[in-house]
């Protein structure tokens, strides 16, 4: 049976859309923005700690930006139209990385800088047209897990090797199993910028790292970017079609389009290298994706609700309501229940996805303990409410 994220979105109240608003521009309900702030901030912490600097950034910029960096050339009939403002053209960007070109320069950089790493969960937004659009799968305004790296030319192995690894760590914390590689070349034809030294050397640099990480994959002439090759980590949903979740590019173009320079060993100037990446992609198609692979019912530690406290009679809510401030205390994400039978709430806990109840009754309340049941069936021995707790909260970590 296929899997639908948009049907199974909707009733596990993730997301939803509204005429008003428009297609392709679905808004994140409560249920599903504590999955993804989750989700969201396990990627930060991850990039954190492997060396990114996080940075925010508009997401308008001038006509000339984007002349610039190649976009308008080629990616013009993708973008919104610009709006005048004063003498200038404003424009929703459809990607990040002039913005973070333009940041690299802002400073002047030296060969000790780098590789600098910057990272951001920044806006963009895609003109699609109305036939395409679809749930979460392909929207118009687009939340994307991006970075860029800028390093030297004899660094860039290293770097994509490295992205390689952290998205593995990414990947399996959240549940994907990538289904091919792709490493996605030039194709005929003008539209790609840049000279053919440069494109040979990145084509070579992600091939050795693919090579090198033991990873199979195919080779897709023409599916690069207009300023760079990259791989492409493809996923199946559950129909088994395949799409793109996570990237890593190599761009010379941009470098020299920004004239972006460093202060190198010998006292002279060169011109870095810039990787683009994102380990997940876009949250709005990241999480069509794991709505689908895991049919709502998401890993603890970023299920929307983690623990749902059922007290069996109105004699225990205050001994539920206790409960529910501890595992909040300790970080957790949970919720009282009253009203109704106890098998009904147990059930609506299992329809909700919700991973664990938490039932108190009156062999419970009086010992301070709590029987926990999981949504798969599963029952534990009562426990001690500061020992459940603390056992929520080692499983709750990705």
């Amino acid at each position: 049976m296929h899997l639908d994220h948009r049907k199974i979105g909707r009733e596990l109240d993730l997301f939803d859309s509204d005429p008003l608003i428009g297609a392709g521009l679905p808004f994140w309900l409560p249920a599903g923005a504590a999955s993804r702030h989750a989700v969201e901030s396990y990627l930060h912490d991850l990039e954190r700690r492997h060396g990114y600097q996080h940075v925010y950034s508009p997401a308008l910029g001038k006509r000339q930006l984007f002349e610039l960096s190649g976009h308008w050339r080629n990616f013009a009939e993708d973008m919104f139209p610009p709006m005048p403002m004063g003498g200038d053209e404003l424009v929703l960007r459809p990607s990040i990385c002039p913005h973070h070109a333009l940041m690299y320069k802002s400073r002047g950089r030296s060969y000790r800088d780098l590789p600098l790493r910057i990272a951001e969960l920044g806006p963009m937004y895609r003109s699609e047209r109305s036939g395409v659009l679809g749930g979460l799968s392909r929207v118009r305004a687009i939340q994307l897990n991006d970075a860029h790296i800028f390093c030297g030319a004899a660094q860039a192995g290293e770097e994509v090797a490295g992205v390689l690894r952290l998205m593995r760590q990414a990947h399996a914390a959240l549940g994907i199993v990538p289904s091919s590689f792709q490493l996605s070349l030039r194709g005929e034809g003008g539209k790609y910028g840049g000279d053919a030294d440069g494109w040979a050397s990145a084509e070579r640099l992600l091939r050795e790292a693919l090579h090198d990480a033991g990873v199979d994959f195919v080779e897709a002439p023409g599916e690069a970017a207009f300023y760079g090759p990259k791989i492409d980590v493809q996923v199946a949903d559950p129909a088994g079609r395949e799409w793109s979740l996570a990237t890593i590019q190599i761009d010379y173009h941009q470098p020299a389009a920004f004239g972006l320079e460093y202060a190198d060993a010998s006292g002279g100037r060169s011109r870095p290298v810039m990787v683009h990446r994102s380990l997940a992609g876009s949250l709005e198609r990241l999480f069509a994706h794991l709505i689908e692979v895991h049919g709502g019912g998401f890993p603890l530690w970023y299920a929307p609700v983690q623990l749902a406290v059922l007290p069996v009679s109105d004699d225990q809510s205050e001994a539920a309501n206790a409960l529910v401030r501890a595992a909040l205390a300790a970080g957790l994400r949970a919720e009282a229940w009253s009203g109704g039978s106890i098998g009904s709430r147990v059930r609506s806990a299992a329809e909700r996805k919700i991973p664990y109840a938490g039932v108190i009754g009156s062999r419970e309340a009086p010992d301070g303990l709590v029987a926990l049941r999981h949504r798969d069936g599963r029952r534990l021995e009562p426990l001690p409410v500061a020992a459940a707790v603390e056992l929520l909260s080692s499983e709750a970590r990705p």
